[in-house]
């Protein structure tokens, strides 16, 4: 037999698991254990003892009380002392319709920017490049001008075999 007694040990056994039903009957419990608490301790004061936050929760509706209940519940200890927040934590906030800035410029992603930067980029070498004023136009006007050279010789080398051959 191995030391210890059981084969197996603690790590096999089988969990026990706490369906959503079985947390809700406790939470509903615990809140009608609270609402008791706080009815007898009413009861034993009579509201003589002047403390503006009870009687403004005994006029609340049960909501309410529901909801002090749960942050009373949350904030047990020294917690309730400290004020603790996140500073990475990024609260957001929600803007009216009538806030919001419609008429304004809109940014744009980098892409957007470049892409638009890209066709203006294109349409100034194009009107450049129409005016005759980039490097590529230059050669391809100077390539034309020796094309029509070649051609004009060309019809004129033909003319003169047509009138050779007339004669």
């Amino acid at each position: 037999m191995p030391k210890g007694g059981r084969k197996g040990g603690h790590k096999g056994r089988a969990r026990q698991y706490t369906s959503p039903e079985e947390i809700d009957a406790q939470l509903q419990a615990e809140k009608q254990k609270a609402r008791e608490e706080e009815e007898q301790g009413e009861e034993a004061g009579d509201g003589a003892t002047g403390d503006p936050k009870k009687e403004k929760k005994s006029l609340d509706s049960d909501e309410s009380e529901d909801e002090d209940d749960d942050y009373q519940q949350k904030r047990k200890g020294v917690e309730g002392l400290i004020d603790i927040e996140n500073p990475n934590r990024v609260a957001q906030t929600t803007k009216k319709v009538t806030q919001l800035d419609l008429d304004g410029p809109k940014e744009l992603s980098r892409r957007e920017r470049e892409e638009i930067e890209k066709q203006k980029a294109k349409e100034r070498y194009m009107k450049m490049h129409l005016a005759g004023k980039t490097e590529q136009a230059k050669a391809d006007l100077a390539r034309l001008a020796i094309i029509r050279k070649q051609r004009e010789e060309a019809a004129r080398k033909k003319e003169e075999e047509r009138k050779e051959s007339k004669r």
